[in-house]
């Protein structure tokens, strides 16, 4: 039976009082008409928070217009206009639901009616559509993390949440994981300004990481659908949805180019928190034979930024000994000590390539030092080097290890490891059917809290121990200075 309309007890132009009329559909309105008093229960209950979802693209579900886009609070569909001749107004009448938020606006409005509905319970849902920071939220953010529970009762944890995978993109959700924990990025997109105004990249992947660290989140997960898409189209197809493509040249190429969006005066939190420098003297190497004089030839030495150090694996052994038992065929599998790869930026090891021998002396360590663990031996990840990377996770002495003058004293503590799983980049046999972690080979290890490690694989987050971490094959590594 269809639920008659609330009716205000006054009647005449005293119920008029109560009542904000717009038969336009545009959301514009000017603050001097707007009324003293309000409806503030009308339709309420009929919200059904369970059915809402605003991950997704604003686009209307009828004409596919991303102007002007309301979202019925009952059924969670998108419509465009709210007034006489829209689809949001058809759909009122219709299907009987009466209730809808304008998603720029967050003014909820009740159709056909077409009247304003101001309420405090509404706050919630306006919050889950578009999370707001302060300064002070942002300063106690890391010490409020905790679990909670969406309102289906599934646990999850706040700023450690899973991403929905859009086709093969399990090496964008990790990327996405990564800026999210690197704090001075993380705090600048929360409290970031006028999104309305920023470039689309910007502003989509600061509302993906707002509702990563949202405390009360209406579902468990995440999908980054609409970030996913402009990284796509921005790259202009260098990183696609159909095939898992590298996630370090993602990393290089979404800091590189959030640099150029939020830069000012040459310079940006991005470049601020993970760019160093380091000296390179390059000598020629000269092909003599045993009569010529051998003329000492002068090295070349100049000053170059890093966003990366990238550390190069001892090759494959080519013989190991045959097992069948898949601990022994493990226990095969070549180890090397996170500080013997990083001798390379040490300042006293030499590189011969290209007929050039190269030195390589970090004079300035960043805030957070990302280090890319280079596994594959081609460019299309078909061949991987398995050796495992042992390293501590805390208090680890970069800048002892890399002699670097006034920094001997520092320490960094590991806040991200992004990991392969998985004995090659990609499927061997075109048309094979993939394996799960075919599929979905890159997941993250990140920090929450003190001492809290969660392992982020899509939409799966699980706890792990700390000593879990150095068993996987570590890709990229964040190190935060202590």
């Amino acid at each position: 039976m269809p639920r008659k309309r609330p009716v205000p007890n006054e009647t005449g132009s005293e119920a008029l009082k109560h009542l904000k009329i717009d038969d336009t559909s545009s959301d514009s309105d000017p603050s001097d008409t707007e009324p003293t008093e309000h409806v503030t229960d009308a339709f309420l209950d009929t919200i059904c928070r369970n059915s809402l979802d605003f991950d997704f693209e604003e686009q209307c579900s009828v004409s596919l217009s991303t102007t002007n886009i309301y979202a019925c609070l009952v059924c969670g569909k998108y419509f465009q206009g709210r007034g006489q001749q829209t689809h949001a107004y058809f759909h009122s009448i219709n299907d009987e639901h009466h209730v809808f938020i304008n998603l720029k606006t967050l003014h909820v409005y009740v159709l056909p009616d077409n009247y304003e509905v101001m309420d405090k319970s509404l706050n919630d849902i306006k919050d889950v559509i578009q999370p707001t920071y302060s300064t002070r939220d942002v300063m106690r953010i890391d010490d409020i993390i905790g679990h909670r529970h969406d309102l289906m009762g599934r646990p999850y944890t706040v700023g450690c949440v899973g991403l929905n995978r859009v086709k093969r993109t399990s090496y964008i959700n990790v990327i996405i994981q990564t800026l999210a924990h690197i704090r001075p990025i993380r705090n600048f997109l929360l409290t970031l300004s006028n999104l309305d105004e920023q470039p689309p990249l910007v502003r989509k992947l600061s509302m993906v990481v707002r509702r990563m660290w949202h405390a009360r989140r209406f579902k468990a997960h995440i999908s980054p659908h609409e970030c996913v898409q402009e990284i796509v189209v921005l790259s202009k197809g260098q990183f696609g949805l159909d095939e898992e493509a590298d996630p370090f040249e993602l990393l290089v190429w979404m800091l590189n180019t959030l640099h150029g969006m939020v830069r000012k005066k040459k310079t940006s939190v991005v470049y601020e928190t993970v760019r160093g420098e380091m000296q390179v003297a390059m000598q020629k190497v000269q092909d003599v034979s045993q009569d010529d004089m051998v003329e000492d030839v002068e090295a070349t030495i100049s000053t170059m930024p890093f966003l990366a150090l990238s550390l190069e694996l001892p090759p494959t052994p080519l013989f190991t000994h045959p097992s069948t038992d898949d601990e022994d065929e493990r226990a095969n599998i070549p180890q090397v000590a996170l500080g013997t790869l990083l001798q390379r930026y040490d300042g006293t090891t030499t590189v011969e390539t290209n007929g050039l021998v190269q030195q390589y002396t970090v004079t300035n360590l960043p805030a957070y030092i990302v280090c890319h663990v280079k596994r594959f031996t081609k460019h299309n990840m078909s061949e991987k080097n398995l050796t495992v990377v042992n390293f501590p996770v805390r208090n680890v002495p970069f800048g002892d290890l890399l002699h670097v003058h006034g920094s001997t004293s520092v320490t960094y503590d590991l806040v991200v490891n992004v990991c392969h799983v998985g004995h090659q980049g990609k499927s061997a046999v075109d048309g094979a059917v993939l394996t799960e972690f075919e599929e979905s080979p890159f997941f993250a290890y990140v920090q929450q809290g003190e001492n809290s490690w969660f392992r982020v694989h899509d939409l799966r987050v699980e706890p792990v121990m700390p000593q879990m971490l150095f068993l996987s094959d570590s890709y990229i590594q964040v190190w935060q200075r202590n």
